[in-house]
Parts: C-alpha cells; sequence; structure tokens
C-alpha cells in the first residue's frame, strides 16, 4: 500500500513539472507573440505617419473662401494621428482620416464618425466632412469608383456601391453592414449657401480580390 502511494506521489509530482514546464512555455510563446505583434502595429503607424506627412499637396480648387481660410488656420497646429488615409484617384483626393468629427478635426483632414467601425475592419466605417472642403468632389464620385483605404491593418481597395441623399436624423446609413464597408456623408446641396439641409452619401464596399497588407506579419 506505501510503495502504491508512493508511486503515485511520483507521477502526481512528475505530471505537475510537465504542466509547470509547459505552461512556461506558453506564457514564453504569449509574451513573444505580444512582443512581436506590438512591434508590427508600430511599424504599421509609422507607415500610415509617414503617408500622411507625404501626401500631395491639398487641392482647394473646389473650395469655399470659409473653408480654406478654416484649414490655413488650423495648418500649423498638431492634428490627432490618422487612422487611415483616404484617396479616390477619380477626385484626385488624398486625405488622412482622423478620429472625430468636431470643427478643428475636419478643418485638419476628414473625421472617424465615433461608434463606427475601425477603418479597414468588418463593418461600416463612416467618414464626415466638409461639402465646401475635402468632401467637395464627392460630387464627382459614381457607382464602380474606386476608393482606396491605408490603415495600420493593410491596404484596401473599395468600389462605390451606390450615392444617394438623406435627411440629417436619417443616421440608418451608419449601421453595421454584413461586409466590410465605408460610408462617406457629407452636406448636401454642395453649394448651397448657409447651413445645408440634407447630407450626401457615399457607400464602397470593399474589393475582397485586391486585398494586400502594407506590413506582411
Amino acid at each position: 500500500m506505501n510503495a502504491l502511494r508512493h508511486r503515485l506521489l511520483v507521477i502526481a509530482e512528475g505530471t505537475s513539472w510537465v504542466l509547470g514546464f509547459a505552461g512556461l512555455l506558453w506564457w514564453g510563446a504569449f509574451q513573444l507573440d505580444v512582443a512581436r505583434s506590438t512591434r508590427h502595429d508600430r511599424e504599421r503607424f509609422a507607415v500610415l505617419q509617414a503617408a500622411s506627412l507625404q501626401a500631395g499637396p491639398v487641392d482647394q480648387s473646389l473650395w469655399s473662401t470659409v473653408r480654406i481660410n478654416a484649414w490655413r488656420n488650423v495648418s500649423g497646429e498638431p492634428a490627432p494621428p490618422p487612422v487611415a488615409m483616404l484617396r479616390i484617384p477619380k477626385i484626385h483626393l488624398e486625405v488622412p482620416v482622423l478620429p472625430g468629427t468636431d470643427d478643428r478635426t475636419l478643418d485638419h483632414g476628414v473625421g472617424l464618425i465615433e461608434d463606427t467601425a475601425e477603418p479597414g475592419m468588418v463593418g461600416n466605417s463612416g467618414i464626415a466632412g466638409h461639402r465646401d472642403g475635402f468632401f467637395r468632389g464627392l460630387k464627382d464620385v459614381v457607382q464602380g469608383d474606386t476608393i482606396r483605404l491605408d490603415t495600420l491593418h493593410g491596404s484596401f481597395v473599395y468600389r462605390v456601391e451606390r450615392t444617394w441623399i438623406v435627411k440629417p436624423e436619417d443616421v440608418s446609413v451608419l449601421e453595421p453592414t454584413p461586409v466590410p464597408a465605408i460610408t462617406l456623408v457629407t452636406c448636401y446641396p454642395f453649394y448651397f449657401q448657409g447651413s445645408a439641409p440634407m447630407r450626401f452619401i457615399v457607400r464602397a464596399v470593399r474589393d475582397e480580390s485586391s486585398l494586400h497588407t502594407l506590413v506582411s506579419r
């Protein structure tokens, strides 16, 4: 009986050592993966910031005088770190997507609407901009046009699915979508004097056939 008990104790002790060693190996692998992921995130962020800083000169040919002056007033101020770069080749638009939609943010660039999906991720990313500034060119965007979104997670191409006009209180355009999408929102009509009564919407869906990453894992 004592021999059996001793044997069981030896087995239990050996099992404990094996489990403990396995646990240490798992923890080490986990920490290594976290460190690798953090490094890659930093690299992606550096790429995104560089893209933002290296964007070409801002085409203000369609902008209102008020918007040009507002942009000049904040051009010397630091802006929040971009969460993405939005590029629409057809209208020669390259603009940083900044977090939030307050007036100062939208004078710097365009803004990610609160409580919508992170750019490049699954869901509906709402992006707002001024109709007499960065987003005035949306008036020329039509179904089938391409939109590129450079994000912390990679570069993604979207194709415009539709454009339409809604009332300001119609927030259904920002509801989650079953596929990765972006919804661009600006005031309408584009050349309305005063507070515009409507909203112009551009919905684009990600083209899965064109996916590629900015920085490979």
